[in-house]
């Protein structure tokens, strides 16, 4: 007795193929999106602080808290972050991150005092923590070879450019930038149940290191605290010596405890990998030049020349662009020549812009004092971004994903909040910082920032490993890597 196939109840591969191609195709538009939403409330902040202190009536020495609360927690809880999207999801913590940022950006809309919009910052930079690495985690386990690194290209582009734009947005929107998170976060939220990959494991709460997780937040913490108030304390001061000693000593017991544990929140010893340890102190070096490059520009051109805000925002959009051709051809240069050899280039050619910047006159131009070195340092800079993300993140093993991930995204952090202390620090040296008198501050710290670019160029070249070398690793599938 025959039986005719009952095709109504199935789905042809060919179906089913398609249906993965199409989410497929949606997944990194989305991913962008979610971090461009992030770095945009980073860097609108800053421009429109003004606005916002005047409308809450915030003083001088309270107002820097919008920024050191978001920074502080964003910081310091990456790492846990990205170890959590290993182990309890990737997209459950990438819905989570979104649901906490979405819910924190409407009480900062609606604060009516200080202290609920810091607390509201902070509810921010939590949510972030934990979107973000979940967000890469995400790209560097869907895609594989030279699809991700045209897909951390695009990231690359996202950093620079939303930051550029961030500017802009600040300058236009004020405080009502938090509003424009709601219906950007209801459609992110929508499209991620439909083409992020599901969690196929239930959640694996005991395998998370929460002591390892409490020394490394409250360690990263002090280093983050004592950077952003190292400018009003004074670098010398005793509560500046303390948090940063006492948060590297802290991270020393925290590396020396995760040695010893069955499942470490980090795997202290992928450090010891060249392209891993090398790539994290560069991504200090390259975070911190380019927050440096933002900080700068925008000081030299409303305090010196004058300009407002939206105007301001409108001079970051070739910046925006450069940076964006820079990523895009990042993912090119690094499938055939590796990471070293783009990464020392780029910071040379960073320094060279840098150096540009550096003459930067009491009475300058933008067509003529900005723009040649912003574009020249824009370019390497967004190049320098991604073959840094690439060299720390490529190879991972498919468990370990988030671990790296928050690495990165740690060592981003950290070093822009370096970069922005130190930087305003020296250009505030001359003792000036409104008027043609501060051009001179301004110049010395690009001065700096070249030299440091400068420096990085020669310590990737000594620090990285050889084009052979990693363009072996770039072509392995991380699942069929050994596990140790």
């Amino acid at each position: 007795m025959h039986h005719k196939p009952k095709h109504s109840t199935h789905h042809s591969p060919g179906d089913s193929t398609d249906a993965h191609a199409k989410s497929h195709r949606w997944l990194l538009p989305v991913l962008l999106v979610a971090q461009l939403m992030v770095i945009l409330d980073i860097t609108a902040v800053n421009i429109a602080l003004p606005h916002i202190a005047m409308d809450l009536k915030m003083s001088g020495s309270t107002i820097s808290w919008t920024i050191t609360s978001y920074s502080l927690i964003f910081g310091s809880l990456l790492l846990f972050g990205g170890r959590a999207a290993d182990l309890l999801g990737r997209r459950r913590m990438f819905v989570t991150g979104l649901g906490v940022f979405t819910a924190s950006s409407f009480a900062s809309a609606m604060a009516g005092s200080a202290a609920m919009l810091f607390a509201s910052r902070a509810g921010q930079g939590l949510g972030a923590a934990i979107l973000s690495p979940a967000a890469l985690s995400i790209i560097t386990s869907a895609y594989q070879g030279s699809r991700r690194a045209k897909a951390l290209s695009a990231w690359g582009a996202v950093g620079g450019a939303g930051a550029a734009v961030g500017v802009l947005v600040g300058g236009v929107l004020t405080r009502t930038i938090f509003y424009v998170n709601l219906p950007v976060a209801a459609v992110l939220l929508f499209a991620s149940l439909k083409v992020v990959p599901a969690d196929t494991q239930k959640p694996r709460w005991r395998g998370l290191d929460l002591a390892g997780a409490a020394l490394a937040t409250t360690s990263l913490a002090a280093i983050v605290y004592g950077i952003t108030q190292a400018h009003s304390a004074g670098w010398t001061s005793i509560q500046t010596h303390v948090c940063g000693i006492g948060g590297l000593a802290g991270l020393a017991a925290f590396a020396i405890y995760e040695l010893h544990i069955d499942k470490p929140l980090l795997r202290v010893e992928r450090i010891a990998d060249r392209a891993v340890g090398g790539g994290l102190v560069l991504m200090l070096a390259v975070a911190g030049t380019i927050f440096g490059l933002f900080l700068l520009c925008s000081l030299y051109l409303q305090n010196v020349l004058g300009w407002g805000p939206l105007t301001t925002g409108l001079a970051f959009v070739p910046l925006a662009l450069s940076a964006g051709i820079g990523s895009h051809a990042a993912g090119h240069v690094i499938s055939k020549h590796g990471v070293r050899g783009p990464l020392a280039g780029s910071f040379a050619v960073a320094a060279v812009g840098m150096f540009l910047l550096s003459r930067v006159g009491a009475h300058g131009s933008y067509l003529t004092d900005v723009l040649p070195g912003m574009l020249v340092a824009g370019v390497a800079l967004g190049v320098a971004t991604v073959s840094v993300s690439m060299a720390i993140l490529t190879g991972t093993r498919q468990e370990e994903n988030g671990m790296i991930s928050g690495l990165n995204s740690t060592g981003h952090e950290i070093g822009g909040t370096l970069g922005i202390a130190i930087f305003s620090t020296i250009a505030a040296g001359s003792g000036a910082i409104l008027g043609p008198q501060a051009a001179s501050g301004i110049g010395d710290a690009f001065l700096v920032a070249a030299l440091v670019a400068s420096l990085a160029s020669v310590m990737a070249l000594a620090l990285l490993p050889r084009a052979q070398h990693f363009l072996a690793k770039l072509a392995l599938n991380p699942q069929a890597m050994p596990v140790h």
